[in-house]
């Protein structure tokens, strides 16, 4: 069991990645509205308060994929049709999702190898490992790069057939323009009847949604609020954020929770990587995170117009989440995805 760091990867320093995220905080600060772009969520201890999230009672999401995975292996197998396969997963992070995966296709056939993409090195080391010790019998290969870019090298290096994971609630982070964008990407990257399995957050109880995002121990709260202490620590920051409070609401307009940080008073930071104060009114917000929900037509319609054909959903007991397995479909004409409005 090993992995690759690409180039693009190798190439990234610790001032270059700095640089990058001064820039995007300067950007975000300076905007009429501001936000701050959630990717930079994830350090080290933003990574371990998600991971508590997911174990949260009111966090539904991640339960809901469990139960789903514990229960398709044996139909996804049987949509390979006794093909030897690769299993590819985007942002496979601690794997723990795709392990339940992983152990029903293994009750149905080995004629598969996994291959783990993660932008993080220590994520995909630890990931490896991990599998080194619990499918000690399984090919693993792991790529550290982003998704593109991993399954462009994929293409010059394998023309086996592939399972593509996106798990979890990914593609709700892009609107839906984005979102077939992103869709219409990965066809672009993969071969004809190649398959795909993709996980979607349904629309629901509104007051389901908004207790997921505002849980009762806080620990959602801490999750954004560790952005601010990141910029703290990494950009000379001064933010004080007890003076920040948390707010996940549901956008009904556009389907969507949306996370934010709210001033609760006026004041001012100093940032000293970008030697700028940033004024803040009382209840002045910063957005950081957007998180569409679907419905099952809204996967249908995804999936039609960006060169996917459905071959079937799957849903938890409860209805709150579903996996849908889609194939490639190459006899779908090329589009101009750039000026898309949904």
């Amino acid at each position: 069991m090993t992995y690759l760091v690409l180039d693009s990867v190798q190439q990234q320093t610790t001032d270059s990645l700095t640089e990058q995220f001064a820039l995007d905080v300067l950007m975000g600060f300076s905007a009429p509205s501001k936000f701050l772009p959630s990717k930079y969520f994830y350090d080290a201890a933003g990574s371990r308060l998600f991971e508590q999230i997911t174990e949260l009672e009111e966090y539904y999401p991640t339960r809901c994929e469990f139960e789903i995975l514990n229960n398709v292996g044996g139909e996804i197998a049987g949509f390979m049709q006794n093909q030897a396969f690769e299993i590819v997963e985007l942002g496979a992070g601690d794997g723990r999702k795709t392990k339940v995966l992983l152990n029903q296709l293994l009750k149905n056939t080995e004629q598969f190898s996994y291959i783990p993409i993660d932008i993080s090195e220590s994520t995909m080391a630890e990931l490896v490992g991990s599998l080194k010790q619990s499918h000690p019998s399984l090919t693993t290969h792991g790529i550290v790069g982003d998704y593109f870019a991993s399954i462009r090298h994929l293409e010059s290096t394998s023309d086996s057939r592939k399972l593509v994971l996106l798990l979890g609630s990914n593609i709700g982070n892009f609107d839906f323009p984005g979102a077939k964008r992103f869709l219409h990407s990965i066809w672009k990257c993969l071969n004809h009847n190649d398959l795909f399995l993709i996980g979607f957050d349904l629309k629901k109880d509104i007051d389901v949604l908004t207790r997921a995002y505002n849980d009762k121990q806080g620990i959602t709260r801490d999750f954004n609020l560790n952005v601010l202490i990141r910029i703290n620590n990494e950009l000379g920051g001064d933010f004080d954020i007890q003076r920040f409070s948390h707010h996940g609401m549901y956008n009904p307009r556009h389907g969507a929770m949306e996370s934010y940080l709210v001033s609760l008073e006026s004041q001012q930071v100093h940032i000293g990587a970008l030697e700028k104060t940033f004024e803040f009114n009382p209840y002045e917000a910063i957005h950081l995170e957007v998180s569409h929900k679907y419905l099952l037509s809204d996967m249908q319609h995804l999936a039609e117009q960006t060169g996917f054909t459905i071959l079937k959903n799957w849903q938890d007991s409860q209805g709150y989440f579903a996996d849908g397995l889609w194939q490639v479909n190459k006899d779908f004409p090329e589009r101009d995805f750039s000026g898309l409005e949904y």
